[in-house]
């Protein structure tokens, strides 16, 4: 704090938003999962419990790091927010991983408690966690810890630049890494979707249903409460049910992944229409590519509602394409988010020309502070106050953005660089293929050569040669794969991204 200024600083925070919230209406239910509620009063009042127990009882101290690894849950918010409340990030695990991973991102954190669901503590029994002194399960076992957790006094004093959370990297192109979020990061990227999208005032009602446990699915959990509105958590997507909630919960707004509407749109036609809601006037998309053949859909049921997001956890939200704009921008994700820079850079570090591919740097005040035990990497990634996380990606003429690939997915063959993204955009319009992803493999006269993973449609009996055929006048004869392989399902993580990891080591 300035000791020059006439008054007292106060720091932002995402359990000091709920709290300013719960001032407008405390009755008001805040979160609802399955038959559980909350009201805003009974919201706080648990959050504070769980301050007060992490420091009194567990004997935490500020800076100190907690962990949970737990399917979605109102329960799941109250950890989180309490930790940091007290000063304590939490590293956010996906409970899908195995054991032995699930202990080694805790023991990268360093944490001293973790906090599981039913399943994961079975799944963990005789797995050696090394830094954690207490494991609390949730249900019973987290509600007689909370019934001996009185709140504090005095809430602690809790920088904005203090860790609100520890979401890990994906692994998608390696080992992950636990990414330091600081209060301010989450608060301000909060306001900017409050402008953006418009689906976050104390009057809408918002359906989480993405994996609260991945930076996105976090962040779109949390603002409808900051802003005193509702969000009804799902830990189980079923597209079905997701159709149903639309209509009979009055939702509003609703953020999902690629993978979500595919499954939506595989429903019988007559469900769909027969469900349509009547309130839904926002619905966001983000994590991975949406092909444009779906986004048409989308908009062909649901109306001009559609943006589609791009960000990473290490940036916030980066960018957004909004409704008006979804049809005549193609494979495009929007203009800078509010308060964002974006640049577009060769290798020499100048600025690209308009349709010229580049690195994306980017610059806000929504940026990460690093990752936990990794200055290397840290280093790597900030360059002079702008950040990357290796993404290619162009600019068109007015400002639109577009993401060509990935750095370490772009493929070399022959000299020439070929991005799979262009190639997947293509296998999603054919309608015998569910979904397809690309990846270059070694080749002793190119380099590298492209190879596809192919999941067929129900009843598709598509072979490699028709494959090749549908993209034979849709993209260049170097860009068609001339491997392809068919597989049950591509390996995705919690946000629906592709492990190309996973499929690399399936051609070893």
């Amino acid at each position: 704090m300035n000791p020059e200024l006439p008054f007292s600083f106060q720091h932002l925070s995402l359990p000091g938003g709920v709290r300013a919230a719960m001032e407008r209406n405390p009755s008001k239910i805040a979160l609802k999962h399955r038959d559980q509620t909350r009201t805003y009063r009974e919201l706080l009042a648990r959050i504070d419990q769980v301050c007060g127990g992490m420091l009194a009882d567990l004997g935490l101290q500020h800076g100190q790091h907690a962990a949970i690894a737990a399917a979605n849950s109102i329960e799941y918010l109250e950890i989180v927010l309490g930790a940091s409340q007290a000063g304590i990030g939490t590293a956010t695990i996906n409970p899908r991983l195995s054991p032995a991973e699930i202990a080694a991102i805790c023991d990268d954190a360093e944490a001293r408690v973790l906090f599981v669901d039913e399943r994961t503590a079975e799944a963990l029994q005789g797995q050696k966690l090394s830094t954690v002194q207490r494991t609390i399960v949730i249900g019973q076992g987290f509600d007689d810890w909370l019934s001996h957790c009185a709140p504090l006094e005095q809430l602690p004093e809790v920088a904005e630049w203090d860790t609100f959370t520890i979401p890990y990297t994906s692994g998608t192109t390696g080992k992950p890494k636990g990414v330091l979020v600081p209060h301010r990061s989450r608060v301000i990227s909060l306001y900017a979707m409050a402008v953006e999208y418009g689906c976050f005032t104390p009057d809408d009602r918002f359906l989480a249903i993405a994996p609260i446990c991945h930076g996105a699915g976090m962040i779109f959990a949390l603002a409808p409460i900051f802003f005193g509105g509702y969000a009804e958590i799902m830990d189980k997507f079923e597209p079905e049910e997701v159709i149903r909630k639309f209509k009979s919960e009055k939702i509003t707004g609703f953020f999902g992944v690629p993978t979500h509407f595919h499954a939506i749109f595989a429903l019988e036609p007559g469900f769909l229409e027969e469900e349509r809601s009547a309130t839904l006037h926002t619905i966001i998309s983000n994590a991975a590519a949406l092909p444009q053949a779906m986004k048409e859909k989308i908009i062909g049921h649901f109306g001009q509602i559609l943006h589609e997001t791009y960000g990473s956890t290490e940036a916030s939200i980066v960018s957004n394409l909004r409704p008006a704009d979804q049809l005549r921008k193609q494979a495009c994700v929007g203009q800078a988010f509010p308060g964002t820079l974006i640049e577009i850079r060769r290798e020499d570090g100048s600025i690209c020309e308009p349709d010229e591919v580049g690195e994306l740097f980017v610059q806000s005040s929504c940026l990460f502070n690093g990752y936990w035990k990794r200055p290397d990497e840290t280093a790597e990634a900030f360059q002079e106050g702008w950040v990357t996380v290796g993404d290619l990606a162009k600019k068109d003429a007015e400002g639109h953005l577009y993401i060509v690939d990935r750095i370490k997915d772009m493929v070399i063959s022959g000299g020439i660089n070929i991005y799979p993204r262009d190639i997947e955009e293509v296998l999603a319009q054919c309608p015998e293929v569910s979904d397809g992803a690309v990846i270059g493999v070694p080749d002793e006269k190119w380099g590298e050569r492209l190879k596809a993973f192919i999941v067929r449609s129900p009843g598709s009996e598509i072979d490699a040669d028709s494959v090749q055929a549908f993209c034979d006048g849709r993209i260049s004869a170097m860009k068609i794969p001339k491997d392809i392989e068919f597989i049950d399902v591509l390996p995705r993580n919690a946000s629906g991204k592709v492990l190309k990891t996973e499929l690399r080591k399936l051609c070893e």
